[in-house]
């Protein structure tokens, strides 16, 4: 009996790296496969969303849920929420919120951030062990809800900025970013006579643009969805931000004020005027998103291990 062996030829070395390699027919076939799954995913519950918030009421009734196949188009539920004061001024509560805890947020993380990356700054060890601190340690509600109230803050809008406004990850992370740029030409700078304002503004952010927008991006993400701070500080309901209108009526489904007032006819159905409040809240995030998609790799990979 004649025994024959096949042995593997041997793989041609190519000078690239496995992960750079060109994949097989099979690895395209299963990526693409993988992508368009969750393509699907993501966009699947959007499509329903938005095209629940746009069906007649005879539609919704008679499918008794989500719409999945458009019969019939109407804007009415997007009528009735803007024409409820309650919702749009919950989205005007919740842009100015944003806008104005984004600006603080980033502002105060740079400066933050900038002196702890400088050795020898004004009490440089005892703000970064107490910025590290605070990844092991966190005051609960209580403490900070006595705080607000004591500051007189309750019932207002900056009770929904001040006490989330820095987040010492954030901090951290902006950190170990001014801290890869090269010494030498901030020593530059100081030599020519730069303050570190001037060195800050001129040289730091416009080469930290990636990580900036990274933040402040986060940032802003966290105040558009913020509820519990004005659940807990907020009593007036003209000063509800639109992520508390969401769980009150989406989630909760509590009814809102004045909620089919100013509306003639058959009135949208409540499913509808719910999916059209989510479609509103997520609207914004999807806006703004592709202004800083090309920061958003870079960044998030700041302080990763390096091969």
């Amino acid at each position: 009996m004649t025994v024959l062996a096949f042995r593997r030829r041997p793989r041609k070395p190519s000078g690239l790296a496995p992960w750079e390699e060109r994949p097989s027919p099979v690895g395209q076939l299963g990526k693409g496969t993988l992508v368009v799954l969750i393509v699907v995913a993501v966009l699947g519950p959007l499509y329903t969303i938005v095209l629940t918030s746009l069906s007649t009421s005879a539609t919704v009734n008679r499918v008794g849920g989500l719409v999945l196949v458009p019969d019939g188009i109407t804007f009415e539920a997007y009528q009735q929420i803007f024409s409820d004061t309650v919702v749009s001024r919950a989205v005007l509560v919740s842009t100015g919120v944003t806008v104005v805890g984004t600006l603080i947020s980033a502002g105060v993380s740079v400066l933050g951030a900038y002196s702890l990356s400088r050795p020898g700054s004004f009490l440089h060890r005892p703000l970064l062990f107490s910025v590290l601190l605070m990844f092991v340690f966190f005051p609960g509600i209580i403490p900070v809800y006595l705080m607000v109230s004591g500051l007189g803050l309750k019932d207002t809008y900056w009770s929904l900025i001040l006490p989330t406004a820095v987040s010492a990850f954030n901090v951290v992370v902006l950190r170990s970013f001014f801290m890869s740029i090269p010494g030498e030409i901030l020593d530059s700078a100081r030599i020519d006579g730069a303050s570190e304002f001037r060195i800050l503004w001129r040289i730091v952010l416009p080469m930290s643009k990636a990580v900036t927008a990274v933040v402040a991006m986060f940032y802003a993400v966290g105040y558009w969805n913020s509820w519990f701070n004005a659940m807990l500080y907020i009593d007036d309901t003209r000063k509800w931000p639109l992520a508390l209108i969401l769980r009150q009526y989406v989630v909760d489904s509590n009814p809102l004020p004045s909620a089919t007032a100013g509306v003639t006819g058959d009135a949208p159905p409540t499913l509808a005027i719910k999916m059209a409040i989510v479609v509103i809240a997520v609207v914004p995030a999807l806006i703004i998103y592709p202004f800083v998609q090309r920061h958003f790799t870079k960044g998030v990979l700041i302080g990763a291990v390096k091969g």
